[in-house]
């Protein structure tokens, strides 16, 4: 006996108050599920699994939106009922999410807290591979210039070159920085290593007359205020 055939579910084939593009149209996207949003990008799911039924399971698979935006490109390929074609879709889509903050600097918020400066970082940070040290430049009013990347690497004292945190800073006539840098085990447990550099940002920052006002640890979901640890701040 012939196994069934189990039937391509299309979005179309969805009740309309159940489609995902529809839902989208009259509520707008906050209304939709991540796995929804991810169909509509799909159009289309597999045999016996539809569009949406797809990108729950891409989700559960790959831990959430982060897990998907840290998934190498070729591992979402290999996903049944992807290919290419989808994949880029779907990568395009988290890396447009991510710049979309980055887009218009005179219309963001001034960090008035660790979590405003983690929040500006941890969506891209978290995914890192490798340990990435970054300054956050801030204006007068605490207000983000620029974000540059100082070092890539294992961030630890004999490695790092304070100069280096402070080059762009200055370039740029900032009144302050924050210092980041991720840790890609996913836990942001600051090291010796970690309070040790801050230790000595932190002294050249008052050398130069330019405040160091924080430095974080990124993690997976979760990230580390060293100051307010009171790690490597006199």
């Amino acid at each position: 006996m012939n196994a069934e055939i189990q039937p391509l579910y299309r979005i179309m084939d969805l009740h309309q108050s159940d489609r995902p593009r529809e839902r989208l149209a009259s509520l707008g996207p906050q209304a939709l599920s991540n796995a929804e949003l991810i169909a509509i990008l799909l159009r289309v799911g597999v045999r016996g699994e539809s569009a949406v039924a797809v990108g729950q399971r891409l989700l559960n698979k790959f831990g959430g939106l982060s897990g998907l935006h840290r998934a190498p490109f070729k591992e979402l390929v290999d996903q049944h009922g992807l290919g290419e074609a989808k994949a880029s879709q779907i990568k395009a889509a988290i890396e447009l999410g991510r710049r979309l903050p980055l887009e218009s600097p005179e219309e963001r918020a001034a960090i008035n807290s660790p979590a405003d400066a983690a929040a500006l970082v941890q969506y891209e940070m978290s995914a890192l591979e490798q340990e990435h040290l970054r300054v956050i430049l801030l204006d007068r009013r605490n207000r983000v210039m620029e974000t540059v990347e100082v070092y890539k690497g294992s961030v630890n004292s004999s490695q790092v070159r304070i100069g280096e945190v402070f080059k762009e800073a200055i370039r740029h006539n900032a009144s302050a920085v924050i210092v980041i840098h991720n840790h890609p085990s996913g836990d942001p447990t600051p090291s010796p290593d970690d309070v040790a550099v801050t230790r000595a940002i932190v002294q050249a920052g008052k050398l130069l007359d330019l405040e160091v006002l924080d430095h974080l640890v990124i993690g997976q979901g979760k990230w580390v205020s060293l100051k307010e640890r009171g790690l490597g701040f006199a």
